[in-house]
């Protein structure tokens, strides 16, 4: 094994040239314990080297501006939201398994969801607490299934180890995806690299797929991809969107529903 000098060089070295690099595989390419690696990288982040985030690490200077929490996105564009929220939870139809991803949109589908009298025998599979919650009051219309995993507190969201395991094993007819940032070449990103990852799988696991994504998520790109956009059946978003925003999306093949505001009191 090398001395820990070495080995921290050539631990920097696969951070950058990977981008983000998780602890497990690290151990496993350097052939040393996890928590040899997360030695090494707080030691390199104290020099100023790299930057840890949940799992693994990243090049400095990569890091995507803060991420708001669950309660601070909740008060922004609240009409946009909920307008949205009722035009995605017009897509849902009784009987049908749906994966509902975590962010403060998908949270108002929650609730749209639940204030739809019509819809029964839902099954809903979410990776958000705020989320099951919201829903528990249409139980037992609903069946909630939570996805299980590592809690991340700014998001109340479910995250790897162990998110993605109930992912594997259903295959479900609509996914219902948040993100930070949707533009024609990069599709949807979203600024939490954990949460990325569990939102790929969702992806994966939806014979539909639906992003409901307010204006201000519009031309914005950030660090973990979710889904390109020929993976996307419909973006939904508000009327507040441009056509300079809108319009390389529909080039692109994704087909766009804008809601107006004026739905909303």
């Amino acid at each position: 094994m090398d001395a820990a000098p070495q080995r921290r060089e050539r631990l920097a070295g696969l951070v950058a040239d990977r981008g983000f690099a998780r602890v497990v595989d690290l151990a496993r390419t350097l052939d040393v314990s996890e928590v040899t690696v997360r030695t090494d990288l707080a030691a390199l982040e104290a020099e100023g080297r790299l930057t840890r985030v949940h799992g693994g690490a990243m090049p400095r200077g990569l890091v995507a501006e803060r991420e708001s929490s669950l309660e601070q996105s909740r008060t922004r564009l609240t009409r946009a939201k909920q307008a949205i929220a009722a035009e995605t939870a017009a897509r849902v139809r009784s009987g049908e398994s749906i994966l509902l991803d975590v962010g403060s949109t998908t949270l108002a589908v929650a609730h749209a969801l639940v204030a739809r009298r019509d819809l029964s025998e839902l099954v809903i599979v979410t990776n958000g607490l705020a989320i099951a919650l919201a829903l528990e009051p249409a139980i037992p219309r609903f069946t909630v299934v939570v996805t299980g995993g590592t809690v991340r507190s700014l998001q109340h969201s479910l995250v790897n180890p162990l998110a993605t395991t109930l992912l594997d094993d259903v295959r479900v007819d609509l996914a219902i995806l948040g993100a930070t940032g949707i533009e024609a070449e990069a599709g949807a990103t979203n600024v939490n690299l954990p949460e990325a990852e569990v939102k790929r799988r969702m992806v994966a696991s939806a014979a539909r797929r639906v992003l409901a994504a307010d204006s201000s998520k519009l031309g914005q790109v950030h660090l973990g991809r979710v889904a390109a956009l020929d993976e996307l059946d419909e973006l939904i978003t508000d009327d507040r969107a441009s056509a300079a925003q809108l319009d390389p999306l529909r080039r692109a093949g994704l087909r766009v529903t804008t809601v107006a505001l004026s739905r909303v009191q």
